[in-house]
């Protein structure tokens, strides 16, 4: 049986996480023991800040929506209530951009919303 040697393998495994590593700062970049750490750690970054963006997200929606209805003198939480009640079918990244860009048409969607609220005793 002949005798297989293995540096083409280990060389292009080598490579290609060096390969993931580049721009890292000092030894990061360029050994080979420092580098795969550095690369499967930054995996585990990204694969944990996929999802923390939606989240992020979200949350820089719904801040935008509040402070435009504020200025309209409801609360983030009243306007979501009426916007339920008044059948309203627009998530809150469409709702963000319009009272970004469109402040009239949220304006609309706004007086609907307090329309629909159920008057408080």
């Amino acid at each position: 049986m002949s005798r297989i040697k293995r540096g083409v393998t280990t060389r292009a495994k080598h490579k290609r996480v060096l390969d993931q590593a580049k721009g890292y700062y000092g030894r990061r970049k360029n050994t080979i023991r420092i580098a795969k750490q550095a690369v499967e750690k930054a995996g585990q970054y990204a694969y944990r800040d996929r999802k923390v963006k939606k989240r992020s997200f979200r949350a820089l929606w719904i801040q935008r929506i509040n402070a435009a209805v504020r200025a309209e003198g409801l609360t983030y939480s009243q306007f979501m209530h009426g916007v339920k009640l008044a059948g309203i079918e627009l998530d809150r990244k469409v709702m963000a951009d319009l009272a970004m860009n469109e402040g009239g048409v949220f304006t609309a969607i706004i007086a609907q919303a307090k329309a629909a609220l159920p008057k408080a005793a």
